[in-house]
């Protein structure tokens, strides 16, 4: 058994991003008013779930969402669009591997006799100088006056301030396959899905607001974040905008340790299906922190299940997943005894630096 199977999805990477000198100024309210309170669309909702499972490298987050995606009515190129913009936010690896999960993706939908609306092509941008292009949309989107180069890293390399101009805001933000709006959304998704990256996403949160993004429909990126990827880059959004950050581990977070006898002669088996469970319960759903199962090494039949659920619906959801039933009524027959026993944590805080570790192991 592997470790990384039973925590795979629990790790964020910090890559590298973009940044650049513009200072977007916006107003930071404590009170969400009923202007800003509109709700974002199925089609918005799908390109923030796309663009978090892609930043965080969930591939399998990623292929639920892309389905959804095209479910609610986004479009083959559009999905594409997002994912070939990301790759200057969360590298080329994510974007490649986002575009690899579309190809998959479709491929799957094509032999289900699903036909997917591919959409309105690519045109690339026709203008005579690129980057003027490019530093002219991202004075339409900040709001502020771009001096050529940019000042500081513009000055320092030349280059980058280029890439920046030329591919970023010209290439890919003038592409229409995405509004501007829709460009924010994705943006601020994926620089409050990593790490580091703090600065951005607040130049970014202002950006967005410019394109019309409400704080209220900001909130409500973050609780799709609080879901796709965890509670802490949640609450970097919700920081930001001056709201109220929620409590990391829920009053009613449920930890319990599973003491389970097997029959000798059904381990093997019973070890195929409770690993498959454990990894699909981690990787499909959020509220599971872990299903981490060991076995007593005087006894291999002798197995111990340390279960986090972020809370008690966490838990109840869980139980009524299809991966868990499977798991229940396949290996009831192999179970010689079962022990539930409930604990209480005796400190929160350092249990929440363990779980921080884990952004140091791969899940690739």
């Amino acid at each position: 058994m592997k470790f990384k199977n039973w925590f795979l999805g629990l790790s964020v990477y910090a890559l590298g991003c973009f940044s650049w000198g513009a200072s977007v100024a916006f107003s930071q309210s404590n009170v969400i008013t009923e202007k800003q309170s509109t709700q974002l669309s199925l089609r918005e909702r799908a390109l923030i779930h796309i663009s978090a499972n892609t930043a965080s490298g969930n591939l399998n987050g990623l292929d639920i969402a892309v389905r959804k995606g095209l479910d609610n009515g986004l479009t083959i190129n559009q999905i594409k669009a997002l994912l070939e913009q990301l790759y200057a936010y969360c590298g080329f690896p994510r974007s490649l591997n986002g575009i690899n999960t579309l190809m998959s993706v479709i491929d799957s939908r094509t032999k289900q006799g699903i036909q997917d609306k591919l959409g309105q092509s690519y045109k690339p941008v026709i203008a005579e100088d690129r980057y003027e292009k490019g530093r002219t949309t991202l004075e339409t989107l900040t709001g502020v006056s771009q001096s050529k180069p940019s000042p500081g890293f513009g000055d320092f390399s030349p280059e980058i301030d280029r890439f920046l101009k030329e591919h970023l805001f010209a290439d890919i933000f003038d592409n229409k396959l995405l509004s501007y709006r829709e460009r924010e959304l994705i943006t601020i998704t994926a620089l409050a899905s990593m790490n580091g990256v703090e600065s951005q996403l607040k130049a970014h949160i202002g950006i967005g607001k410019n394109t019309g993004i409400t704080d209220g429909e900001l909130l409500q990126l973050a609780d799709i974040l609080d879901v796709s990827i965890n509670r802490s880059h949640a609450n970097q959004v919700r920081k930001i905008l001056g709201q109220p950050e929620l409590k990391e581990i829920d009053n009613d977070m449920l930890v319990r340790i599973s003491a389970i006898e097997i029959r000798p002669e059904s381990l093997d088996k019973y070890l195929a299906i409770l690993n498959e469970e454990a990894q699909k319960s981690v990787e499909l759903e959020p509220g599971v922190i872990s299903i981490f199962p060991m076995y007593r090494s005087d006894s291999a039949s002798s197995i111990r299940i340390v279960e986090i659920y972020r809370n008690q619906a966490a838990y109840e959801s869980h139980i009524a997943s299809p991966h868990f039933k499977h798991y229940k009524t396949s290996t009831i027959e192999m179970v010689k005894s079962l022990d539930l026993v409930d604990m209480q944590v005796t400190d929160p805080q350092t249990m929440l630096k363990i779980f921080q570790k884990f952004n140091y192991i791969s899940s690739d």
